[in-house]
């Protein structure tokens, strides 16, 4: 069992959600990236926006367990562990 293919699949749950929120913001509001983070900051959405951008890792998770990656799909998991915890706080 190789531990490195955990942290991988973490990076990729954290890439997954960035890229992810990106399209949310691009796509359904008329702000620009960081100019909407900032403004939806302020505004006490951004929770919802890193949840939302979260989505794209249930995408993710099915697709390593089809091609047998169980450890980069927990490190997926474990992102989205993270990534909700941080949104509690946010």
């Amino acid at each position: 069992m190789k531990k490195i293919d955990l942290f991988y699949g973490f990076v990729i749950g954290v890439i997954a959600s960035i890229i992810g929120s990106y399209i949310f913001i691009v796509a359904f509001t008329p702000y620009s990236f960081l100019g909407g983070l900032q403004i939806l900051k302020f505004e006490g959405k951004l929770g919802k926006i890193i949840t939302l951008g979260a989505i794209l890792n249930l995408l993710i998770f099915f697709g390593l367990l089809k091609y047998n990656k169980e450890l980069m799909a927990r490190g997926v998991i474990l992102a989205m562990f993270i990534l909700t915890i941080i949104t509690l706080f946010v």
